[in-house]
């Protein structure tokens, strides 16, 4: 497995909500270990765990005694990782029609996830369609699963996956628990 141990440092650094909102407030100004802790709210121990970890990380830097974030190793690492086009999640069949493809052009970005949701239901059925291709069929999913595959596309998933059900194309238990692809 390739692993990149400054990757998995920066997610880390990013999964916890108060080491966020210290990047956050650095990303305004420089800041003292003091003035973070009382804009913050955070106790002494906590507020020196997170820092900590974020040197660790190499998320941020401190030069007396002044916290900074460590903008060369952030534009690095956002060029090594994020910069990438994303590849298309699923390319149309090339058999469509042209109306379709002309809707799916006008919603979608180059990457495949969709720019906007049609409010018209013949346009939201084209994408429904769209999306409906990323299910196998005869597969059961969980409600996270369905998410996370809808993610990809577009992030209000509960709103493309009642969707999806409304149109009949995937079907669920009444409380949720699976979802499956109707053929």
């Amino acid at each position: 497995m390739n692993t990149n141990p400054e990757m998995l440092d920066f997610l880390k650094a990013a999964s916890d909500i108060d080491r966020l909102r210290i990047i956050g407030l650095l990303s305004q100004r420089r800041a003292s270990r003091a003035q973070i802790a009382e804009k913050l709210n955070l106790s002494t121990r906590d507020l020196m765990d997170h820092l900590a970890f974020l040197e660790h990380a190499e998320v941020l830097t401190q030069k007396d005694e002044i916290y900074e974030l460590n903008a060369d190793k952030l534009s690095t690492l956002a060029r090594e990782h994020f910069e990438q086009e994303r590849p298309a999640a699923y390319v149309p069949a090339p058999d469509l029609d042209l109306a379709s493809k002309k809707i799916l052009k006008a919603y979608l970005n180059a990457d495949g996830s969709i720019r906007q949701i049609p409010t018209q239901f013949e346009k939201l059925r084209v994408i429904l369609n769209y999306l409906i291709q990323a299910f196998e069929p005869e597969t059961n999913y969980k409600e996270k699963d369905v998410n996370a595959i809808l993610r990809r596309f577009h992030e209000d998933t509960a709103g493309l996956r009642r969707d999806l059900v409304d149109a009949n194309m995937l079907a669920r238990e009444s409380d949720g628990s699976r979802y499956w692809r109707i053929k």
